[in-house]
């Protein structure tokens, strides 16, 4: 355990040096701006990170209990037998009081990260996928082009099929819904619209899709393909192989 006067000196020359802390105490804590909040007495893992934002976590669960965002005011002070922790965020008249009890571990770092995270398995590597592999589709299949631009939006696919029929292909890279449904008949019906066709078919392609989502498909006349996201970090996709072949040219291209 570490002493609340040392505590107060540790923490901060931290914050003054811009460094990430870690607290993990025992401690009562009391919201005020989006809402109100009062969570009682518990254990509880503080994160400061060097812009000042602080993050609040229970024992167990992925998502804060509480939270300020960067460039928050910090103040601490002895009451009695506890520690108060006032985190200020005035410009959005956010305010956290922290009743600290007692403190079991404290850590600091100076933390340096450029980096970006690079995302892989997007609707737009779906779309680049489906260009480079169009039999995912359907036999015959020729894409024309992707992400074409339409008033409501850009459609992910655009080609003919076998018998050079216009196919719009809106693709999602979780499960499917009624907005899904709705957004490829917008595309389609704009499509009819601006070059003056009678028949073009859409197609949603999607690793799931609901039951009642998957009727209103068909209630359109619309087709549903299952195709997941390609994981170009992985080898091998056991449910869908042609991934499989699609991550190794992906792979032979980046080193061409």
């Amino acid at each position: 355990m570490i002493g609340f006067h040392e505590f107060i000196s540790e923490f901060n020359d931290a914050l003054s040096r811009c460094e990430s802390m870690a607290i993990f105490a025992r401690c009562e804590i009391v919201y005020s701006g989006r809402a109100e909040s009062q969570l009682l007495s518990g254990d509880r893992m503080l994160l400061i990170k060097s812009d000042k934002s602080m993050l609040i976590h229970q024992p167990t669960g992925s998502a804060p209990v509480n939270w300020m965002k960067e460039d928050s005011d910090y103040a601490l002070d002895i009451e009695g037998d506890s520690l108060m922790l006032r985190v200020r965020n005035l410009p959005l008249k956010e305010y956290l009081d922290i009743k600290i009890e007692e403190i079991y571990s404290f850590s600091r770092q100076k933390l340096e990260d450029g980096q970006k995270i690079i995302i892989t398995g997007s609707e737009r590597d779906m779309s680049d996928m489906i260009l480079e592999n169009p039999e995912l589709i359907e036999k015959g299949f020729k894409p024309l082009s992707r992400e074409e631009h339409t008033k409501y939006g850009f459609i992910d696919v655009f080609g003919y099929d076998a018998n050079n029929v216009l196919v719009v292909i809106e693709a999602k890279r979780y499960s499917a819904d009624f907005k899904a449904v709705s957004q490829l008949r917008r595309y389609v019906e704009k499509v009819r619209k601006s070059k003056g066709l009678e028949k073009v078919r859409g197609i949603l392609a999607a690793p799931q899709i609901s039951a009642n989502a998957e009727k209103m498909l068909h209630d359109f006349g619309f087709e549903y393909r299952k195709i997941s996201p390609p994981k170009y970090m992985e080898r091998f996709h056991k449910k869908q192989s042609n991934l499989n072949f699609f991550s190794d040219k992906k792979d032979s291209k980046n080193h061409d």
